[in-house]
């Protein structure tokens, strides 16, 4: 099996999810999953699909706010390591409940974490706090490092395929690129893959330009409830 790694660098915010979304519409064209990681041009938050604007923009400072494709609560992106993971329709990750995608997706970082002797677990249960803030208490099978949540992500599954986003909000001190290629390693192990790197043609580019213009960028989608 071979999957597709895509580092793509900084990136705006609204081009940063619109990104997510051109990779999920194309998941079946690409035919393969994918494992992107990106960071941030500017301090920004992103919040879920079905949040009040006006609740979230009462709960942060961060400027700008987006509202993402999937769902969950506030991510302030000014420290976090961010990632998406899209799988095609006809992929068994696109067949899984809700429950499991996202126990996975975190056993998987756990053990990357793990490679870089650095321990955490996942939380067995939920512990709620401010409704609607992510990384303030924790849900089922967050990742946890002395009992703080340290990942979260958030999940949309349609007939296009299957999108996770996550945040990472890094335990200690380290070199973001040690932590990616940890991913990547655990990948090859766990899941018996191959990686290739996923280069992006001008179809998916113009895809997520005309997103990020027309869709995340506009006050008309993100304030709209």
């Amino acid at each position: 099996m071979n999957w597709l790694s895509l580092n793509s660098g900084k990136g705006e915010s609204a081009f940063n999810m619109a990104l997510d979304e051109a990779l999920l519409e194309n998941a079946a064209q690409i035919g393969k999953p994918v494992l992107r990681f990106y960071g941030w041009t500017e301090p920004a938050a992103t919040f879920g699909y079905f949040q009040k604007f006006s609740d979230v923009a009462r709960a942060t400072h961060l400027r700008p706010l987006i509202r993402r494709p999937t769902g969950g609560g506030i991510v302030p992106h000014d420290a976090d390591w961010t990632y998406s993971f899209i799988a095609p329709p006809n992929h068994e990750w696109h067949s899984l409940k809700a429950e499991e995608s996202y126990r996975r997706i975190h056993e998987w970082i756990r053990d990357a974490f793990a490679k870089l002797t650095i321990e955490t677990e996942l939380a067995p249960h939920a512990k709620k706090s401010l409704p609607g803030q992510c990384f303030i208490g924790h849900e089922k099978f967050d990742l946890l490092w002395h009992g703080k949540k340290i990942a979260g992500a958030a999940q949309r599954r349609n007939k296009s395929g299957l999108l996770i986003q996550g945040s990472i909000q890094p335990p200690v001190k380290m070199e973001r690129i040690a932590f990616e290629n940890s991913m990547l390693v655990v990948a090859i192990e766990n899941f018996k893959i191959k990686w290739q790197n996923l280069l992006l043609n001008e179809d998916l580019r113009s895809c997520a330009q005309e997103l990020a213009g027309q869709k995340y960028s506009q006050n008309a989608y993100n304030q709209k409830r």
